[in-house]
């Protein structure tokens, strides 16, 4: 399991930060925190180069390495790297070159030994696919607002699950709404709720919806698989059965106060650009964070 953290700003990532870092801690996975900054076209290239060159004389700061320093600070404060680590400082004039305009800082985490920080130059849906086709990530993390767009086009064609860390509040009670039915997906997106669930302390909501007023038996198959492996799992859980639009009474009862979790759609990219599915009209529907797990 590998985790990555995008982020975007000091001002708005705050909580899409702390909700990864969460995440982090929960599979005890590696972690990496991305930011990606603007473009950077060959003439300027050189302008970066002779930064980079004179950064420690000069004490100047390649773009977004301000945004990295940021995250350093706050896993400094919550002590998720070693002491020895914090006490070093960040190291700013110590980015390893990784790759044309992706630059790396290694940390030690205290709850994982491999725990990086990313910078990364261009557009941040082509950086964000390249990161995670090349490096094998299992969930990318990224904030919810303003990124509609963005989270649209990651869900259909980035091979990670995807969480949106959309207009979450660290100050209220959240309930985790775990959407199951009949597809292949269901059972890893109920583990993965599970660990979300014991990340954040909370009870889960198990939601069925079929489209007709008859459920089928293999919906009730993977409702009854649901429950029994939430009790193994000692999580608190409730189940809600409905009828109707999937995607609309999903988005309905999760409201502002849950963390929804569901398995992705298996339709093919031509087909959702068309028609949609579940997930992205659940997304467009919904007003809390929501993992799409693939």
């Amino acid at each position: 399991m590998k985790i990555l953290i995008a982020i975007s700003s000091k001002t708005y990532s705050g909580e899409t930060l702390s909700v990864g870092m969460k995440v982090g801690e929960a599979f005890k996975a590696p972690t990496t925190i991305v930011d990606v900054g603007e473009k950077i076209n060959q003439f300027s290239m050189k302008e970066v180069d002779m930064v980079q060159e004179r950064m420690e004389s000069w004490d100047i700061d390649r773009p977004g390495v301000d945004v990295l320093e940021w995250a350093f600070e706050y896993l400094a404060e919550k002590k998720l790297i070693k002491t020895n680590t914090i006490e070093a400082g960040f190291p700013k004039n110590t980015l390893v070159e990784t790759g044309e305009g992706r630059s790396e800082v290694f940390l030690e985490g205290t709850f994982c030994e491999d725990l990086k920080l990313i910078l990364r130059n261009g557009d941040i849906i082509e950086e964000l696919k390249n990161e995670v086709q090349n490096h094998g990530y299992d969930v990318t993390i990224i904030g919810g607002s303003g990124k509609r767009g963005m989270a649209h086009d990651l869900i259909q064609y980035i091979n990670s699950s995807i969480f949106i860390v959309n207009n979450y509040k660290s100050n209220q009670t959240y309930r985790l709404l775990l959407a199951v039915d009949n597809s292949a997906g269901t059972k890893k997106a109920v583990k993965y709720g599970v660990r979300i669930a014991q990340a954040f302390d909370i009870e889960v909501d198990v939601i069925t919806v079929s489209k007709t007023d008859e459920f089928k038996d293999n919906c009730k198959v993977a409702a009854d698989w649901t429950s029994k492996f939430l009790r193994r799992s000692n999580i608190k859980h409730e189940n809600i059965s409905l009828s109707g639009i999937p995607s609309e009474l999903i988005a309905r009862e999760a409201g502002d106060n849950h963390i929804i979790v569901m398995g992705s759609s298996n339709r093919n990219p031509l087909k959702t650009f068309f028609q949609g599915n579940k997930p992205l009209k659940v997304l467009e529907n919904s007003q809390c964070p929501i993992l799409i797990v693939k």
